[in-house]
């Protein structure tokens, strides 16, 4: 996912994409504890994606409060 992607979302389309992004997180970490974890690299893939969207997220939500 790109952070231009995530720009382009409104805050309310980013508040359930990260809900989805952290539900992901957790289904990938359980395969991984059981061992049907396939793709390893997934995991750092979602972490960041999180990460982008909490940050996008924050820019939004202070953009409003400021305007």
């Amino acid at each position: 996912m790109k952070a231009s992607d995530v720009r382009a979302k409104t805050v309310d389309e980013l508040k359930d994409m990260l809900v989805e992004l952290k539900k992901e997180q957790f289904n990938l970490r359980f395969q991984k504890a059981t061992q049907q974890l396939e793709s390893t690299s997934r995991i750092r893939e979602v972490r960041r994606d999180i990460a982008r969207v909490k940050t996008v997220l924050a820019e939004k939500i202070r953009n409003e409060e400021t305007s």
